[in-house]
């Protein structure tokens, strides 16, 4: 949540985060799908209850200033911070689709279906959510080439935009994404060079570790 506030304090334009499913079913913010390099708990989330995984620290490892930061739910994310947010779906074994119907639950009872663009390297999480919302945005997320193989997917599940990594956001790539109604966003971009090219490519946003060395060249939306 530290991060979170810190990009709306600074005029970040949107947020990006990973959700996965605890034991009991609650859609929580976490990136690994294992608990040690992040929080003091061990082994895979999916193990642990929330009222188990509220008990443990996830800022520590980060500095002392962070001590007592805790694992926060989706729906927490939501009602704090009122920026766009990109979830990211990690499932974990077979539970693309309860992964995504749930998150997607999250977010419609959040009334934040307008803010929120739902991604996933897993195809089929974006499916599920597709199948389960007509109204729901989805970015492709996507880091091979070849690119096409994205596009048909963006294509399948009705998708607004394509997210590249950004050894394949060729210029090339963003004009195909163009050409098929979609805009494309890029990860992870932290050095200004690569922001200028993508801004010259036509890219539509980045995804950075570092918003602060781009907000001021960007206009605000």
């Amino acid at each position: 949540m530290a991060a979170f506030r810190r990009a709306l304090e600074i005029g970040a334009h949107m947020i990006e985060l990973d959700v996965q499913l605890t034991r009991d079913d609650a859609v929580v913010v976490l990136h690994d799908d294992t608990l040690e390099r992040t929080t003091t708990g061990l082994g895979p989330i999916g193990a642990l209850t929330l009222a188990r995984v509220r008990e443990l620290d996830a800022g520590a490892w980060f500095g002392p200033a962070f001590r007592g930061e805790r694992v926060p739910t989706l729906d927490e994310v939501l009602a704090a911070i009122p920026l766009p947010v990109n979830v990211e779906l990690k499932p974990v074994g077979p539970v693309a689709g309860p992964l995504a119907e749930r998150a997607l639950a999250v977010v419609a009872g959040a009334g934040a279906l307008d803010r929120v663009v739902f991604s996933s390297f897993d195809r089929a999480a974006v499916e599920a959510v597709r199948a389960a919302s007509r109204e729901a945005v989805i970015g492709v997320l996507w880091s091979d080439d070849p690119v096409p193989e994205g596009l048909a997917l963006a294509r399948r599940v009705a998708a607004r935009a394509l997210h590249l990594r950004k050894e394949a956001a060729t210029a090339t790539a963003i004009a195909a994404a163009a050409d098929a109604g979609l805009e494309t966003r890029v990860w992870t971009v932290n050095r200004r060079d690569e922001f200028a090219r993508l801004v010259a490519d036509g890219a539509a946003g980045i995804f950075t570790d570092h918003p602060e060395r781009f907000l001021q060249t960007v206009p605000p939306r």
